[in-house]
Order: C-alpha cells, then sequence, then structure tokens
C-alpha cells in the first residue's frame, strides 16, 4: 500500500429528525441505504464503502459461510489518511455487510496492508479456527525523522469472526532490516510442508518466511526480477497455485503491484509471474511479466484464503494513484472491482492467467423487456440503464470494428480493435467529467495488444462509474473508472461489411445495495 500525504477535508453529514414510529436506528439505516442508491457515480454493484476513503484490499479469507473483505480505510475523510481497517463480509462476494472497522492505528503505526487466514490447529495459541490477521505497521513519526526502518509486520486475532479484534502483545513479529518499503504480508498455509508461509515486498524485491506459529518468522528466499528499465517499488504481494485448465500441470503464480508509471497504460497495475515453487524458492522461464488487467483502474489485487473447492478468488482496488484523490466523488471515494476468478490456461507454449468474474454474478443477471430497449440492436439502439448492465457478444472480422457507449448530452466511451495490428484499445477522452486531473486525462487513450485475430469474444459490465472488459473470457481484461455527465444511454457499433456480430446480449444488473 503506498503512502501519500494530503490535505485532510472533513464533511459534516446531518440527519433530519421528524416525528416517527420508527427507531432512530432505522431511520439513519434507511437514510443511508437510500444515499448509496441515489448518490451521483456511486457504483448499483460494486463494493464501496458507506462513507469516506478506501483503497487496498485486505485480509481476503472465507469462513462458515461467509468472504471476509478487509480494506485500507481512514473513517474521517474522503482523502487518504491514517490507515485503519475497514470490514465488510458477504455469502456470495456480491451482497455486502458493512461491518464495524476492525483494526485502528496504535503506538506503533498505522495500520497498512496485509492478509489474513483461519488458525483451525491453533498454532498461535489464540484458540481453534481463530481468525489472526497479519499487517503494515507504518510509523508516521520515524519515516519523517528520516529512519528507514519505519514499517514492520504486525499480528492480530479474533475469536468472533472478525468482530472484535486483539493485536499481539509480542509485535512486531518480524523487524525491519532497514528497507524503506517493507510491506505487505500475504500469509498462506502450505499445505505440502504443514506450515505457514508468507510472501512480502522489499523495495523492489519479494522476500519469502515461514513460520509453525505466525510469531516467529525465518525468511527463506528472495526473487528478484530483471526489469528493463525497473518498474519502481514492489507491492501487494500474492503467491499460489493453480492447475493449467484441462489438464493435471501444476504451476505456481506470483502477483506483484506497481505504482507510479510503471503499468502498461501508465500509473497503478498489478502483473504476474507464472513459474515454479520448491516450497523455498520461487523461479520463472517468463521473459517479461504479464499483467492481470491492462486498464489503469486495477490495483493492489489479491486472492481469498480458504475458500471452497479452493478457487482462487481475487478482488482489486478499482482505482489508480495518479489521480485517486480527487476523483469527483463526495461522500465515498473509491470502489473493488467486480470479485473475479483466477484461471490458468496455455496458449502457444505461453501460460495466461484468465480473470472473468466469478460463476455467481450471473445471479444479478435479469432479462430486458423489449418495450425497455428502441432502435436497432445490436448496431445502433437506446437502453436508458445502459450504465447498469452486461453486454456480450461474439464477432467475426476483417481489419477494424469500433463500439461506442455515449449519453444524450455528447458524452462518449470508444472502444476499438484492429485485426491488422491485433491492438484493442479504449478512449474515455470525451467519456464526461475528465477535468478533475491531468494524470486522468493523459490516460484517457488505452491500449492493449491481444495479437492478431478473426473471432473475438467481448463483454462489457458498465456500472455507474466504471467500465470492466473482457476478451475470450477474461484472457485479456481493461478496466476504466468513467464520470459521465449524464448516464450513458446509447450503444453504437461501426463495423466494415467484412465484420459481423453474433449472439449479442445484453442484461439488467441488479442492483446489491
Amino acid at each position: 500500500m503506498r503512502k501519500f500525504k494530503f490535505l485532510i477535508i472533513v464533511v459534516l453529514l446531518g440527519v433530519g429528525c421528524k416525528k416517527t414510529t420508527q427507531s432512530k436506528h432505522d431511520i439513519i439505516r434507511q437514510t443511508v441505504h437510500e444515499s448509496l442508491k441515489t448518490e451521483k457515480y456511486r457504483p448499483k454493484f460494486h463494493f464501496t464503502p458507506k462513507a469516506n476513503w478506501m483503497n487496498d484490499p485486505n485480509g481476503l479469507v472465507y469462513y462458515t459461510e461467509n468472504y471476509h473483505l478487509f480494506y485500507q480505510y481512514y473513517p474521517d475523510s474522503t482523502v487518504w489518511g491514517p490507515m485503519h481497517w475497514g470490514h465488510a463480509r458477504s455469502k456470495d462476494l456480491l451482497n455486502w455487510e458493512h461491518r464495524p472497522v476492525a483494526l485502528y492505528p496504535d503506538s506503533l503505526g498505522y495500520i497498512f496492508s496485509g492478509s489474513a487466514v483461519m488458525d483451525k490447529n491453533n498454532t498461535a495459541g489464540f484458540g481453534q479456527d481463530a481468525m489472526i490477521a497479519m499487517f503494515t505497521y507504518h510509523d508516521p513519526i520515524k519515516e519523517k525523522a528520516g529512519a528507514n526502518d519505519y514499517q514492520t509486520q504486525g499480528i492480530a486475532y479474533s475469536t468472533n469472526e472478525g468482530e472484535t479484534w486483539t493485536k499481539y502483545e509480542g509485535n512486531p513479529v518480524i523487524k525491519n532490516p532497514g528497507i524503506r518499503d517493507f510491506r505487505d504480508p500475504k500469509v498462506f498455509w502450505n499445505e505440502d510442508l504443514s506450515k505457514w508461509q508468507m510472501v512480502l515486498v522489499a523495495k523492489d524485491h519479494v522476500q519469502i518466511y515461514e513460520s509453525e506459529n505466525l510469531k516467529n518468522w525465518t525468511k527463506i528466499s528472495a526473487f528478484r526480477y530483471a526489469d528493463h528499465p525497473p518498474l519502481g517499488v514492489w507491492e501487494c504481494p500474492d503467491l499460489f497455485k493453480l492447475k493449467v485448465a484441462g489438464t493435471d500441470e501444476e504451476k505456481w503464480i506470483l502477483i506483484i503491484s506497481h505504482g507510479g508509471e510503471s503499468a502498461p497504460n501508465g500509473g497503478s497495475g498489478t502483473r504476474y509471474f507464472v513459474g515454479g515453487y520448491d516450497g523455498t524458492t520461487f523461479t520463472t522461464e517468463q521473459e517479461e511479466g504479464q499483467w492481470i488487467d491492462y486498464g489503469t483502474d486495477n490495483y493492489a489485487g489479491v486472492t481469498y484464503n480458504n475458500t471452497p473447492n479452493k478457487k482462487r478468488l481475487f478482488i482489486g482496488w478499482m482505482s489508480n494513484w495518479n489521480y485517486a484523490v480527487v476523483t469527483p466523488t463526495e461522500t465515498w471515494r473509491s470502489a473493488m472491482t467486480l470479485p473475479r476468478e483466477l484461471l490458468l490456461i496455455k496458449k502457444d507454449n505461453t501460460y495466461l492467467v484468465k480473470s472473468k468474474p466469478i460463476v455467481d454474478f450471473e445471479s444479478l443477471l435479469v432479462d430486458i423487456p423489449e418495450s425497455e430497449i428502441s432502435g436497432s440492436v445490436p448496431t445502433n439502439f437506446r437502453y436508458d440503464r445502459l450504465q447498469q448492465s452486461v453486454i456480450s457478444f461474439d464477432t467475426e472480422l476483417q481489419g477494424a470494428m469500433a463500439f461506442e457507449l455515449s449519453n444524450t448530452i455528447g458524452e462518449n466511451y470508444k472502444m476499438e480493435y484492429n485485426s491488422d495490428n491485433g491492438v484493442f484499445s479504449i478512449d474515455r477522452s470525451a467519456s464526461g467529467h475528465v477535468d478533475f486531473s491531468e494524470a486522468f486525462r493523459k490516460s484517457s487513450h488505452q491500449k492493449m495488444n491481444i495479437g492478431q485475430r478473426t473471432n473475438l469474444s467481448i463483454t462489457i459490465i458498465l456500472d455507474a462509474s466504471s467500465v470492466e472488459i473482457f476478451i475470450d473470457d477474461g484472457a485479456y481484461v481493461m478496466t476504466t473508472q468513467v464520470f459521465p455527465n449524464e448516464n450513458y444511454t446509447h450503444f453504437k457499433t461501426y463495423l466494415n461489411q467484412d465484420t459481423t456480430i453474433k449472439n449479442f446480449k445484453i442484461k439488467k444488473v441488479k442492483e446489491i445495495w
């Protein structure tokens, strides 16, 4: 998790009183619920905090039919500040219940990013099935004094499924060896070794540790990669194994996030390495890192521990450090991506990690009555709730094709694919409110190379302030934020005579709030 210093703006919200038979709690809850439904740019089916600042997803863990989502949170402002862990839980990763703040800063520092596990064997001595969080302490006083060891690792435990937490009295459990960026522990249980293991970033590489009890850790190896040019500080690591689809072959996946300008289209991004892990050392034969998402707005993503059927489920922060603190929302800031399942495929002797919406997302989709759509489907039509929908289709093409989302005041979001050069691109330069940030304007044109193709499968998921594009079942993905001044209502295609669209579908997405 990256640290930035910004002016903190405190927003005061008031709830009026009126004579009613409802309890005060019910009135407040109803007011919050209605504000979530009507606030401009508030997503209808992506996770957002009720109010104030949010960034990295943390502590992703499943237990007793609940998926827990902890996240970097500042409860006193809509811009970054002293970090806490917010908390929400869900039965299906789609409908979320907000819970009380889980972890607060203390004398050791702010609570930066980390992970959570279920200690079913009571290895730490906090109780069987204790939920244990491991996180980075960030000491702002030591940082301001110019020290290098201001980040250390601590743990906390909960015996009531994350509702209340106790910090371990022996914190920090890993001290800093003198590295300025030393953070974001991702803990996992290595079944092959029956040990806890952890990946931790140390400036420009990953360190791997192991432990018998989650309290005493030993460094066992490090992984570096010779990027040319260097991609800057490494962040938010994750390490897990996946089977190659349709085979018994297993590979290990290492996920790393980068800020700065190192992502394919500038700013923040998350990449991965496919390789081997012998329980001590991770290795890869990749010539370059691949990217989970080629859009500018999927960062710091990690996967769930302890999931049913051992599925590898991923959530990312749907923003970018280049403009995260100035996006045009009022009482809240930032959303999470749709939860995605990661799958490993092999294509032309290259391993690719696919990222696609979880299967249960289908439960939010409903058919749209024909009377609500006007014009010619799929080439040029209007649907007033387009910005709460999923559009999917297959294409057979030669040359270029383009698609456009637009509204009644002329704002538009464009997508294009050219089979001659294999480049898929988006253009959000006229998508709506873009002048709140020069960095947002600069990243209006984004590209990814998917290879020269004559057949393409595309799914576009639209919410109030986001567009998520999945190509070929998630082999290539672009996630971008948008802030139109009016909702998009029109979909238009630009096709040459050698291009056809098949299996076109559009469905409405139900609200989660």
